[in-house]
């Protein structure tokens, strides 16, 4: 069974800089693209940034772009989120996913996605 675990979430000010992993096991997902969403209380899930499977194209939310990066260590079964200058709108769960099938495209929308981690907490104190 594949699974996804997130770490790297906690409290930080604005302005700050976190760094998100996501581990899988289970199989190799290095066919997979990867993509990171996050949910706040009463918020949808929504996209931030996913890599493709090749690990060469990423894809950002505007919201995010120029802040966040994105990478995949395919050796490591890993893929990071590297959040700079967080804001106090950038506080959620966030959640790191793969594509359902391999050498699939990056696709912004959750129903593309499985399986999840359980999420990682991000809070931004201003």
């Amino acid at each position: 069974q594949a699974q996804l675990v997130e770490s790297g979430g906690g409290l930080v000010q604005a302005g700050a800089s976190l760094r998100l992993s996501c581990t899988a096991s289970g199989r190799s997902f290095s066919t997979y693209t990867m993509g990171w969403f996050r949910q706040a209380p009463g918020k949808e899930r929504e996209f931030v940034a996913a890599i493709d499977w090749t690990g060469r194209i990423p894809r950002f939310a505007d919201s995010v772009k120029g802040r966040f990066t994105i990478s995949k260590d395919k050796d490591k079964n890993t893929v990071y989120l590297q959040m700079n200058s967080l804001k106090s709108e950038d506080a959620a769960v966030y959640y790191c996913a793969t594509r359902l099938n391999p050498i699939s495209l990056v696709s912004i929308f959750p129903k593309d996605y499985g399986p999840w981690g359980q999420g990682t907490q991000v809070t931004v104190s201003s």
